[in-house]
């Protein structure tokens, strides 16, 4: 048996079927909805994780197999054994380059949240950005999301200047799955440095969609939030 097979076969039997009802529901799989088509097994995170680790070898064309799945835990343990593979990776390059050529696959925010950080951010931190503001104008949706979260790694390494600027450039984007992905990079700078987050919100506080600037101020004090929200 082949080692996809054999993941296959055993990501088959950890299925669960009321908890994929839940799921479905969660993600949004139903026609017209962000995640219309995406398929459950109903198989929890740590459990996912926990099974990735055990195929470690799993070849670039086995990944790429399973992300073109329209079955969700398929996709979401691709991109686990490929952050996994891109830590230890000497040539960090190439995992990146199919990274970007496989975005439409990493088509709903759970995958784009737990990869675009520990890819894209982390490739890009001592490296030009042009590709992210490139995703940004992008018209699929999980491509611009990719842009705005890959910054997360920056954050956290108190470099904040790309976050700022994408979040202007997406600042009319239309989706809430976009509002609520800037609202919480820019929450991210804040809790690094408030004063950074305050200069941009007098700014711009007046034309942000609700959702993106209550999750940016989620954090602060009460008087604070409330002269903000009184737009």
């Amino acid at each position: 048996m082949s080692t996809l097979k054999s993941l296959k076969t055993e990501l088959q039997q950890l299925a669960n079927p009321n908890q994929k009802e839940i799921l479905q529901r969660f993600f949004k799989t139903a026609k017209g909805e962000y995640g219309e088509g995406d398929i459950f097994l109903g198989i929890k995170v740590p459990v996912l994780r926990k099974v990735a680790k055990k195929y470690p070898a799993l070849s670039r064309t086995d990944i790429q197999t399973l992300l073109k799945s329209n079955i969700h835990e398929y996709r979401f343990i691709a991109l686990v054994m490929l952050i996994n593979q891109y830590n230890k990776a000497n040539d960090k390059h190439k995992i990146f380059e199919f990274y970007l050529k496989n975005t439409k696959h990493i088509n709903n925010w759970d995958l784009v949240d737990i990869s675009a950080p520990k890819i894209v951010g982390d490739y890009l931190l001592d490296k030009p950005r042009d590709i992210l503001y490139q995703l940004a104008q992008s018209t699929n949706l999980w491509e611009r999301r990719i842009a705005i979260i890959a910054t997360m790694t920056f954050i956290k390494n108190q470099d904040f200047t790309d976050t700022l600027q994408l979040a202007e450039i997406l600042l009319n984007d239309k989706h809430d799955l976009i509002h609520k992905a800037v609202g919480w990079m820019l929450r991210e700078v804040g809790k690094q440095e408030q004063n950074i987050l305050e200069i941009f919100l007098n700014q711009h506080y007046q034309q942000m969609p609700r959702t993106m600037l209550r999750y940016a101020i989620e954090k602060f004090a009460e008087t604070k939030r409330k002269f903000y929200l009184a737009k």
